[in-house]
């Protein structure tokens, strides 16, 4: 039977936010985000059948895990309700995955929407393989396994110890982006060009706020859409109309809200950003974890109840990352030491206040530990905060990389802690297209 969707590989970038924890909730600020060498793949491919036969099924695997197998199908609701997905047992149990069910139904459902069948362009049965580089994980490959690119655990995705990078709003982004790809051609939806990058990070934002169940500030998205930029949120108001998949008018909404134009508020800009030469975005690993969303609530309910400190000290903090990211836009280098302090003394002084550990005194003593080592012109704890990563900028060099290893290995091995400086570095890209050779063995 001959072949009507092109398989296709998309990959999409995890995140850092380097500075704007929390004021990037707020569209009066800003935050400024680095894309990372950490990408989720997704390879979309035609379920080949005999001819004649028919199926109406999308399986979704994740190779690296154990029982990672999710299989849906799919069909048009009544009064305009959008492509139904329902999850199908594979063996004896079912495993739900909220952010691939939601974003398949929001994905099929708009392209459904835009290129529905009479114009030719059928949703036909695929599968999808999800590999995420190593770095999104903490824990080893399994024993015996030789750990390349995809290394294989031993555990399910379930029990994986996730390192904090965007791993979901990247899934749901490189996923979208290969389903988009895959089913629709390529005068309809192009990865690659401006256009096709803005119906992906709305519908992206769309699918990964409802999978997570409230409207986030979506700077993750944009990141894994556009790579580094300085992010400006989009009013919540935005989505929080949109009926849920299945009920009557959903697609016709969803269409109008990723082809939205004006609507959409969103300010992404990226010209100019970057590291200075000689200078990386390092992640250490501090495999511990902090409930983000608990902080959030706690360091909100405090702006509420003191808005007037409480302003002076964002607009401070939003002084010192522009001035930040003005450093690293001029690259200069010796100043980079100085303008990393001043955000950290505000983080801090953001937490006294409203008594949530954003940058806990061990993550203080552990920055002020690396931050003595050659090479290393300094580190925040970045995003929400908390205590299961750090970022640092530092010397882009072997000798800096030895250094920094051994005092993360002395300190773990003082304090009783696993800290472990991951091999992703900061990256300026956002999506891309991908060829299918990066995924000999796997598909």
């Amino acid at each position: 039977m001959a072949s009507r969707h092109p398989t296709v590989a998309v990959s999409a970038p995890g995140k850092v936010l380097l500075a704007g924890g929390y004021l990037v909730l707020d569209r009066q600020y800003t935050g400024l985000v680095f894309g990372l060498s950490a990408r989720i793949n997704v390879v979309a491919a035609e379920i080949r059948t005999s001819e004649g036969v028919q199926l109406n099924e999308i399986v979704v695997d994740s190779p690296q895990f154990l029982e990672a197998q999710w299989r849906y199908g799919y069909h048009l609701a009544p009064e305009g309700g959008g492509i139904k997905v329902t999850q199908l047992q594979v063996g004896t149990k079912i495993s739900p995955n909220n952010f691939v069910e939601t974003t398949l139904s929001y994905a099929l459902t708009y392209m459904n929407q835009v290129a529905p069948p009479s114009s030719g362009h059928s949703i036909g049965a695929a599968r999808l393989i999800i590999l995420a580089d190593n770095d999104y994980y903490s824990q080893t490959a399994a024993s015996g396994e030789v750990p390349g690119r995809f290394a294989k655990f031993s555990v399910p995705l379930s029990r994986a110890h996730k390192t904090g990078l965007g791993s979901s709003a990247a899934l749901v982004t490189s996923l979208t982006a290969s389903l988009l790809s895959h089913y629709l051609p390529r005068d309809v939806f192009d990865v690659t060009t401006p256009a096709g990058k803005r119906t992906l990070h709305n519908l992206a934002q769309s699918a990964h706020c409802a999978a997570q169940g409230k409207v986030g500030s979506g700077f993750d998205v944009a990141a894994a859409v556009y790579g580094s930029c300085v992010y400006r949120r989009f009013s919540p108001e935005l989505l929080s109309q949109l009926p849920e998949p299945g009920a009557p008018g959903f697609s016709e909404r969803l269409a109008a809200v990723v082809d939205g134009g004006a609507e959409w508020d969103v300010e992404v800009s990226n010209e100019g950003l970057r590291m200075p030469k000689g200078v990386a975005l390092r992640m250490c690993d501090v495999d511990c974890g902090s409930q983000s969303v608990g902080m959030a609530k706690k360091v909100l309910s405090w702006r509420s109840s003191d808005s007037e400190t409480s302003e002076q000290l964002w607009d401070a903090l939003q002084a010192s990352n522009d001035r930040l990211g003005c450093v690293l836009r001029e690259g200069a280098v010796d100043e980079l030491p100085a303008a990393i302090g001043a955000v950290r003394a505000l983080v801090r002084e953001m937490g006294r206040l409203s008594d949530v550990p954003i940058e806990p005194e061990a993550q203080t003593e552990l920055l002020d530990a690396v931050s003595a080592v050659e090479g290393v012109y300094g580190g925040v704890v970045p995003g929400a905060g908390g205590y299961d990563a750090v970022a640092l900028l530092v010397d882009d060099g072997e000798e800096t990389r030895r250094r920094l290893d051994a005092r993360l290995s002395d300190w773990s091995r003082d304090k009783g802690s696993h800290v472990r400086l991951l091999d992703v570095e900061g990256e300026v890209e956002g999506v891309r297209r991908e060829e299918l050779d990066v995924y000999s063995g796997w598909v």
